[in-house]
């Protein structure tokens, strides 16, 4: 085994990420929201360099307390993604084929504080054909809701993290401000359970709220790392059912249960989140071992073999118990990608689960290699279009969770935001926490009803399309397809001013299409246009652009 480190970074490299930080901050957008391209890039180029002089002087002086701790701003990926829970790592731990090793404590791939998916060239197909079938219906359905939800939401935390105690990961604590001891809250968090009394819960309201606002399927966080159960299990007492959880007499204690049941019913799709780690379990973190607090178990799993496996098969459990009592599940979603398949013998476990309850069952195992049947990119968005099935996983706001104060993504950068990764290939998982009395935000269900009043008309152009190769992207047209239909997007900032007219640009093989009707799609107008060399002017002089909203769609029937 060797350790690969993260090169560590000088002052004045230091320097410059502090630079571009605060540059970032004064530049950037209201919370949320998309911060677009300047119109006049010759006035955002002053601006930046005026910036940039402004925080050196500030910095070198002194006058400018920065943070040495402060998270790195985010990468090339759409910007207004979170930064909250931002990791970064300081070295991992292999073995002599480069995989990692868990009993060592290893830290997840993880760059800027988000998970990075596998490389698309590592990715290994299912196959099993009705697996592939399945995942073919996976990239038809485009929008899926997130929701992780537990009983610590109470306190408006990190979901699970601030459990970890790992040298640097100390962003875990920042938000536990009632209390220096850690002790102590451990206690405290360890005694939530007993105080989550969620009485508003209404699964149905749910459903109904998400198939109005667009969502085809639902990824539920069935048990995150600090190992509460949401559904109804017999591996541990540490669940919503407990009898010291007030809320197990409610006739939705079983919350899983519940909202698999309720969105299935409304037409959704089920996606079951399971994380593969649970700190909460006595044969992860035991007490037999000194207790480091690190995301991986607390002691070697090779040296202590027995221990291990009561685990392994504990979780096998608690995954048969989800895949056999809720009806159909058509995706389960492994996260912790620190915890290898063969360490779990996800395998054996998958291949089970597929031969017996659940035949076809997508397997989402963020490990990477076999049994990751889709990438899962996480706050960002590819920069080109990806030719195996993904999803990214994005927040509404800044954190997973529920969060007391929070800023949401406006609808315009939303709809934006699903129309780039469509265009892509994708799939977009938007993650939102219920609050602890059982009723979603209302600030998060104002922004995603607007959302969904947008795929109403529009939507037609985003579910069940396709790559549309040989259409070139960019900041302002993306292009979807299905089959000889194309779907073009023009994007509108914060009026629908495209002017008049609308280049969208082909090569390859798209060049030589010849071009049947153009229409717009919200209205079924036909827009006239004019065939060149190199793509197709669209224009739209004579169109109302009084009823557009975030982006219009044309379609484009090719002959």
């Amino acid at each position: 085994m060797y350790c690969i480190p993260v090169p560590e970074r000088n002052a004045a490299h230091k320097l410059k990420l502090r630079i571009n930080l605060i540059t970032k901050k004064m530049m950037k957008s209201k919370p949320g929201e998309t911060r677009t391209a300047c119109k006049y890039p010759g006035r955002s180029n002053l601006r930046r360099m005026g910036m940039t002089v402004f925080c050196c002087l500030f910095l070198v002086t002194g006058l400018f307390a920065v943070d040495t701790n402060v998270p790195l701003p985010e990468g090339d990926g759409v910007k207004g993604v979170s930064q909250a829970g931002k990791r970064q790592i300081s070295g991992t731990v292999v073995d002599e084929t480069g995989e990692p090793v868990i009993g060592a404590n290893v830290l997840e791939k993880i760059v800027d504080g988000v998970h990075q998916m596998s490389e698309e060239e590592r990715y290994v197909p299912p196959k099993d054909p009705e697996v592939l079938k399945k995942l073919e219906w996976f990239k038809d359905q485009k929008l899926g809701l997130m929701m992780h939800w537990a009983p610590a939401s109470q306190y408006g935390l990190f979901e699970s993290w601030p459990l970890c105690d790992e040298e640097d990961q100390k962003w875990e604590h920042s938000e536990i401000t009632w209390t220096d001891d850690l002790e102590e809250f451990y206690r405290q968090y360890e005694y939530a359970p007993k105080t989550f009394n969620p009485i508003k819960f209404r699964p149905d309201r749910w459903a109904s709220l998400a198939a109005s606002c667009g969502f085809k399927y639902l990824l539920f966080t069935t048990k995150h790392c600090d190992g509460f159960c949401m559904f109804d299990t017999k591996t541990t007492d540490y669940r919503i059912t407990a009898p010291d959880c007030p809320f197990s007499t409610h006739k939705y204690a079983d919350i899983t249960g519940s909202l698999f049941s309720a969105f299935r019913n409304a037409g959704l799709g089920i996606a079951a989140y399971q994380s593969k780690a649970d700190w909460h379990d006595q044969d992860y973190w035991s007490e037999d071992f000194p207790m480091t607090r690190g995301r991986g178990p607390n002691y070697s799993i090779k040296e202590h073999p027995e221990k291990w496996e009561r685990y392994v098969q504990r979780v096998h459990e608690q995954y048969r118990e989800v895949c056999s009592k809720y009806g159909q599940i058509d995706v389960l979603w492994l996260d912790d990608g620190w915890i290898s398949a063969e360490d779990l013998r996800l395998g054996e476990l998958i291949d089970g689960i597929r031969a017996t309850t659940q035949p076809g069952m997508i397997s989402a195992n963020r490990s990477g290699r076999e049994y990751e049947d889709f990438l899962t990119p996480e706050q960002t968005i590819p920069s080109e279009p990806i030719r195996v099935p993904w999803e990214t996983c994005m927040t509404l706001g800044n954190y997973w969770g529920h969060h007391y104060t929070e800023n949401y993504k406006s609808a315009r950068n939303l709809v934006h935001i699903l129309i780039d990764i469509v265009s892509k290939g994708g799939n977009l998982a938007l993650g939102i926490g219920p609050q602890p009395d059982g009723e979603l935000p209302a600030g998060a269900m104002l922004e995603l009803r607007r959302m969904g009043r947008w795929l109403g008309v529009n939507g037609e152009g985003i579910y069940g399309t396709r790559i549309a190769e040989g259409f070139i992207k960019n900041s302002q047209v993306k292009c979807t397809c299905k089959g000889n239909t194309v779907y073009a997007f023009s994007l509108y900032d914060d009026f629908a001013s495209p002017g008049r007219h609308i280049e969208v640009s082909m090569d390859g093989d798209a060049a030589k299409s010849g071009v049947a009707s153009v229409t717009l799609l919200r209205n079924g107008q036909n827009v006239p246009f004019e065939r060149t060399k190199n793509g197709i002017i669209l224009k739209t002089a004579d169109i109302d652009f009084n009823g557009a909203e975030y982006a219009d769609c044309f379609v484009i029937q090719l002959e």
